[in-house]
């Protein structure tokens, strides 16, 4: 990667939730940087901890349930532990966020011609006049067919489709340098999902800004991301160059995921299935490889005690050991 300073830089976070009386990480230890003109992908299951660190970035959770430590650092600002007046300047101006539910993320009762507004007023010194011409103009370029209609619609009048491109256009709306763009086109279908693909790499071609894309979707990434960090466990598991990824995977996990995936499995051979679940964080286990439980057939001295991230080639981490001796059960070691 560049030598350039990183856009957002986050170090040893830890980020947990109180169940009962005691806190439990859902985010363990990550570290990561995020660079100017590079979107960077979270892959992984349901419950991994991708969400949270995405949440965790824009300063979204309850201080009074949650407990977070480490780093999370924007433009030399520490963003862990900042009062919610100094976040407020930030999120919306400097970091932007396309929620997963487009339909819960904007408010039933406002237009979307309001909805768009409200962080140009709140973060610009534009009048009304120039905010209404800003507004239409996002409405353009996201794809909205007819702008002055739907400034003045309601979000349930607008299509699944339509509803993700305004979350867009609010997250566009003060250029930030950064967005978050958690599981952006879950709910789509392809042809939608590939518009809306296509407008985030034109967003960030003509903005320079650093994307964090989050999806379970492994197409996604192939077509979009620059670098991906695959998340098992609250942990990263493996970080590559997007094509040294899915060219020369390196942790079981990974190598798992890419095996389950329809479009990358033998046509007309067996779907790979990954045995268990990712762990409630309750029963997570803290030492240890935390993949050893679904891969049994590995001998345990493979796994290293208190797994690290090793760098295999340049860019190309992965943790823990094991992956030396990985092989898929009943194949030959």
């Amino acid at each position: 990667m560049t030598n350039e300073k990183p856009l957002l830089e986050m170090k040893d976070l830890h980020v947990g939730f109180r169940i009962g009386d005691e806190f439990y990480d859902a985010v363990d230890g990550v570290s990561i940087n995020l660079q100017k003109n590079e979107i960077l992908a979270i892959v992984g299951e349901s419950g991994c901890g991708k969400s949270t660190l995405a949440t965790t970035i824009m300063g979204l959770h309850n201080p009074l349930n949650t407990k977070i430590e480490g780093h999370i650092q924007y433009q030399g600002k520490e963003l862990v532990g900042m009062n919610e007046a100094d976040y407020n300047k930030i999120r919306g101006n400097d970091i932007g966020m396309i929620f997963q539910d487009p339909l819960a993320s904007l408010n039933p009762l406002m237009t979307i011609g309001a909805q768009i507004d409200e962080a140009l007023y709140y973060h610009t010194d534009m009048n009304a006049e120039q905010r209404t011409a800003r507004v239409l103009e996002l409405l353009e370029q996201v794809g909205i067919p007819n702008p002055k209609r739907t400034f003045k619609q309601y979000p349930h009048e607008l299509s699944g489709g339509m509803r993700q491109r305004i979350v867009i256009a609010i997250a566009l709306s003060c250029k930030p340098p950064i967005i978050i763009a958690d599981e952006p086109t879950t709910a789509l279908d392809v042809t939608i999902q590939a518009q809306i693909l296509d407008l985030l790499n034109e967003i960030q071609a003509e903005t320079g800004s650093g994307i964090i894309l989050i999806t379970h979707d492994l197409g996604v990434v192939a077509e979009t991301a620059d670098r991906v960090a695959v998340m098992y466990g609250g942990q990263f598991v493996e970080v590559a160059p997007v094509e040294e990824l899915f060219t020369n995977p390196k942790h079981p996990y990974t190598r798992s995921l890419l095996k389950s995936n329809p479009q990358s499995s033998d046509e007309g051979g067996d779907l790979h299935v990954i045995d268990g679940t990712v762990p409630p964080l309750t029963k997570m286990p803290r030492t240890g490889c935390r993949f050893a439980p679904r891969i049994p057939w590995i001998e345990a001295s493979a796994h290293e005690a208190n797994p690290v991230m090793h760098e295999v080639s340049a860019g190309h981490f992965v943790r823990c050991t094991c992956h030396e001796t990985f092989y898929f059960e009943g194949e030959t070691n």
